[in-house]
């Protein structure tokens, strides 16, 4: 039939955009906006081969071949069908299996039923070339497609070069249409050495009126420490970074006998890490606030998962927006989220714990051992407390919001 197919490797395209635009391979590196990228194969290919296109197929890997956000997104594309092998772990790396099989397999298909003319193929694997001969002798045109390399060297197999009837290279424009890099892969945070606000030192009982001790007299503060205290944040501290700093103030007094309580260290209150908190000691109003998941209705909850799936484009700072959003629209008018502005940056254990939750549906989760990143960590929450800013103005004093924030 006179129509075009399009056959893309999910692993070859992405990795190689990555090293491209990134600098590293990993497809984590870039954020790709699907529908933009699905019109741009198929405008190019009705150019290319000056047919209609009939199907664009995408093969990549998923853990138990389940399909991941991204698979979900595509596949209800139209004109887009999504084959999936298996991703599994090989000596301590994330290896797929089955894609170059289904790949052939397909390719064979379309040439021995006549169901195309031509077929263009995203792919860089040799192994392809023994399916790339068995179309050849059905008749169909073969169109292989090169992403322009970091280094501008071939990154396709030789022999399937040689094997293609046409070959095109897709340069660096074309691919930033629907790729861009992640600002968290451009531009590494190291946490600790950028958090100069000092935390809240636990309160301190009074001491009875016979114990009491002359205050020490104050010590300067060096100008280099009084810029790097009111300097902004980049990150949101985590309770680690907390605990690794020291309140600021004078130095003890030597004499053991005159020397006053040592106050406590700093609360940590963080509600998503493990073993650093004491929520009976901790807990604020901000608490009291009731989760995303009570105040969803079961049609609500519909809309955002088709909001998911065909909006949402999985950054961690705009999944940690999306959440902050949806909670904020349907509190109800008695509840009080500039409460929450109390206790920045900590968010209330139960919301957090569902933000991070939510965050995991976009495949934040992947090959990570099923944990969020750090740094993901920090743009999710960051998200959240910048859509709250841009919807509840914080209330407390200019200078404690600096120093908080």
């Amino acid at each position: 039939m006179d129509r075009c197919v399009v056959l893309v490797d999910a692993g070859y395209l992405l990795g190689a955009a990555a090293s491209l635009l990134a600098g590293e391979p990993g497809r984590a590196r870039i954020a790709v906006d699907h529908p933009v990228l699905i019109t741009a194969l198929r405008e190019r290919a009705e150019t290319e081969t000056g047919l209609p296109l009939l199907r664009i197929y995408w093969f990549d890997a998923a853990v138990d071949r389940r399909p991941a956000p991204e698979h979900r997104r595509l596949r209800v594309l139209p004109r887009v069908t999504v084959r999936l092998g298996a991703l599994t772990r090989v000596e301590g790396r994330w290896v797929q299996k089955g894609v170059d099989a289904a790949m052939h397999a397909e390719l064979s298909e379309l040439a021995r039923n006549h169901a195309c003319a031509d077929v263009v193929l995203v792919t860089g694997d040799g192994d392809l070339l023994p399916g790339v001969a068995s179309a050849k002798e059905h008749g169909v045109a073969v169109h292989l497609w090169a992403l322009e390399a970091a280094d501008g060297d071939f990154n396709q197999s030789e022999e399937l070069v040689g094997e293609a009837d046409e070959r095109r290279v897709l340069d660096r424009a074309w691919i930033q249409r629907w790729a861009r890099p992640r600002e968290a892969a451009a531009e590494p945070v190291a946490p600790v050495a950028v958090l100069p606000a000092a935390p809240r030192p636990r309160p301190v009982p009074p001491l009875p009126a016979a114990a009491a001790v002359p205050a020490p007299a104050a010590v300067p503060v060096p100008a280099a420490a009084t810029a790097a205290r009111s300097a902004p944040l980049r990150v949101i501290p985590t309770p680690k970074d907390l605990a690794g700093r020291a309140a600021p103030g004078p130095p003890p007094d030597p004499a053991p006998a005159a020397a006053a309580p040592a106050a406590a260290g700093p609360v940590l209150r963080w509600s998503s890490e493990r073993g650093w908190v004491d929520r009976a000691d901790t807990a604020t109003a901000a608490d009291a606030l009731p989760a995303l998941d009570r105040i969803t209705t079961s049609a609500q909850r519909w809309a955002d998962r088709e909001e998911d799936i065909t909006s949402v484009g999985g950054d961690p700072q705009e999944v940690g927006q999306v959440f902050a959003r949806r909670w904020l629209d349907r509190l109800a008018a008695t509840e009080r989220p500039a409460l929450l502005w109390t206790d920045h940056p900590r968010i209330p254990h139960r919301l957090d714990g569902e933000l991070l939750r939510y965050a995991a549906r976009f495949g934040l989760l992947a090959h990570k051992e099923d944990q969020i990143d750090e740094q993901d960590r920090y743009a999710i929450r960051e998200g959240f407390w910048k859509e709250l800013a841009a919807r509840v103005p914080d209330p407390r004093p200019a200078a404690q919001a600096r120093q908080d924030s």
